[in-house]
């Protein structure tokens, strides 16, 4: 009567470039330190200002093409002479350039802007061109841009207008509200009122409204052009600049040490590319099992996912270096986002878009399935991932730790990821309707688990395995996925994965607790014989008070004649190997 999904992973980490020096988590820290501590050779941009950096060029790359698309589709209305077409696209261009123009009100591309200037003060812009006023509307269209120069002499830094910027991104907006007055002036004086409309702005805008009325068909698509050329070179304006700007910022990021920079992308993608395979087998997993609970899909569009990993790496030798990649890898799915499509054939395997910042992941559903989505998902709504990581290491190898080693980064790791989890619980209490999260709460007193859970965190209490009970019970009861990752995903996971079956037993469906040990007995011996047999982690017991049973079902008989049967295999071998030399 119930469904609880949990994947086990190996942890996503570099192994074949190895653990000498750490994993990502301290060589990107020492990589920034020693960067910055050489910022003569080149301008310290810091992480936060590269990532915005990278996310203001994925902006003007999908936003231009939309911008200049519903621009183009306007003068096809205009065309056509249809008054609510035009509406309807001017609409639709509004709301994408309004987006353009936002997308560039940001302190870093203004300052980046003056230092690609310092660096290299003989390269300078001119000034963009300005939006036509009214009595250049019917000026000849094919205006060129002004090219990009260099002066004969550098200039002092003076000679640069920090303010110049702020001119060119509003010429954008400035020539969409030109756009925006001229469509209600055609469409008014289409509806009658030319002779009203044309009076206010003297013989200028009379001659334009006698043409309107004795040509509507043509001079609609007439007047409109020149405005849609002149937004699209303030766009082309906007994006040259702000274009060199940002890939300055990030060449500066290359600056420090090319090929160290490129040892770590590489190690970011290896580890990353391993967390994103797992993820996206709980993506699909979770929405095919949860299609008939309207809640889960309804949070699903309006928050997001909280996706859960209970790591069980040690913070000792090389598994220190494995959390590290790991910490990483997992915090890199934040660039992650699903989109839902109908599958038009019987190929439904996911398909991956995008660049190193950001990733969608289309993921097909049959007809069917696709159907019963809501309206906002199937149209294509992109479903954002939170991902957060608890780490309690367990085995004998974190007792090493505990008693002569560090912790620190296994406290740091839970203490970060508690905030995470935390921020998603305000989000879903504030975007979800207040009936289900009434109803939701009455089920399940979250805000008591999480304090709990910040309680054990920051009791600093060995192999505090109730850290990983609290954050796993608080994500099913959020919806999330659950992953349980070790170094191979083979012991510690399937002693955790047992455990955590009997404890949902126990607390969701009535087991009674005598019979507790007994029904964990009973799955590790079919489930994780083989791993325990050649187990290397002696202490994965140490999951419960008690250890897994060591019991197996050959019979005793069948053992002694197969010991027989090795020395007498072994007797002859060795015959047949004193004749071959004879």
């Amino acid at each position: 009567d119930a469904l609880y999904d949990v994947i086990t992973v190996g942890a996503p980490a570099a192994h074949f470039q190895g653990f000498k020096n750490g994993g990502l988590r301290k060589l990107l820290h020492r990589f920034e330190t020693e960067r910055r501590n050489t910022g003569y050779q080149f301008i310290y941009y810091s992480p936060e200002n590269t990532a915005k950096a990278k996310e203001v060029l994925s902006n003007i790359n999908q936003l231009q093409p939309l911008v200049a698309t519903h621009a183009d589709l306007l003068l096809n209305s205009a065309s056509q002479h249809s008054p609510d077409s035009l509406k309807n696209s001017l609409k639709m261009l509004s709301e994408k350039t309004e987006l353009f123009v936002h997308a560039f009100k940001d302190q870093l591309v203004r300052s980046a802007l003056l230092a690609l200037y310092t660096a290299r003060p003989g390269g300078i812009l001119k000034k963009p061109p300005s939006p036509k006023n009214r009595a250049e509307e019917s000026s000849p269209p094919d205006q060129p841009l002004p090219p990009m120069g260099r002066q004969d002499s550098i200039p002092h830094h003076s000679d640069y207008d920090e303010e110049e910027w702020d001119r060119v991104w509003a010429n954008v907006g400035k020539s969409l509200n030109c756009i925006i007055a001229m469509v209600d002036k055609l469409i008014e004086r289409d509806g009658g009122s030319e002779g009203s409309g044309g009076s206010k702005d003297g013989g200028q805008d009379s001659s334009l409204a006698d043409s309107i009325t004795s040509h509507p068909r043509e001079d609609w698509y007439e007047q409109l052009y020149p405005l849609i050329v002149t937004l699209k070179d303030c766009m082309g304006e906007v994006v040259s600049r702000a274009k060199q700007s940002l890939t300055f910022v990030l060449l500066q990021e290359l600056a420090y040490s090319l090929p160290q920079c490129l040892m770590l992308t590489l190690r970011r993608d290896i580890v990353f590319s391993q967390a994103l395979a797992g993820l996206v087998c709980g993506f699909i997993i979770k929405l095919q099992t949860s299609l008939h609970d309207p809640g889960f899909l309804q949070q699903l569009h309006t928050v997001g996912l909280i996706v859960q990993y209970e790591g069980l790496l040690s913070t000792y030798s090389d598994e220190i270096g494995m959390l590290e990649d790991m910490a990483v890898g997992i915090s890199d799915l934040k660039k992650v986002a699903f989109k839902i499509i109908e599958a038009k054939s019987n190929d439904i395997l996911p398909i991956i878009t995008g660049r190193r910042e950001h990733y969608v992941v289309e993921v097909k559903l049959p007809a069917g399935m696709f159907e019963s989505l809501p309206l906002q998902i199937k149209e294509g709504q992109l479903l954002y991932v939170y991902p957060v990581l608890f780490n309690v290491g367990i085995n004998e190898q974190q007792t090493l730790a505990e008693r002569f080693g560090d912790v620190s980064l296994q406290e740091s790791i839970n203490q970060e990821n508690f905030e995470l989890l935390q921020e998603y619980y305000k989000l879903f209490v504030e975007k979800m309707p207040p009936d289900y999260i009434s109803h939701f709460q009455e089920q399940n007193d979250l805000k008591g688990l999480l304090e709990n859970l910040h309680q054990n965190i920051q009791a600093k209490k060995r192999k505090n395995v109730e850290i990983m009970w609290l954050a796993a019970t608080i994500c099913r009861k959020l919806n999330g996925i659950r992953f349980t990752c070790c170094k191979s995903a083979k012991d510690r996971t399937s002693m955790s994965v047992t455990l955590e079956q009997c404890s949902i037993l126990r607390d969701e469906h009535q087991l009674h607790k005598d019979f507790f040990i007994r029904a964990l007995d009973c799955m590790r011996s079919r489930q994780t014989q083989g791993a325990l047999n050649e187990s290397d982690d002696p202490e994965t017991g140490c999951l419960t008070d008690n250890k897994p049973t060591s019991r197996h079902f050959y019979p005793v008989a069948l053992l002694l004649v197969s010991s027989h049967l090795l020395v007498v295999w072994l007797i002859l071998s060795l015959a047949l190997l004193l004749a071959k030399y004879q």
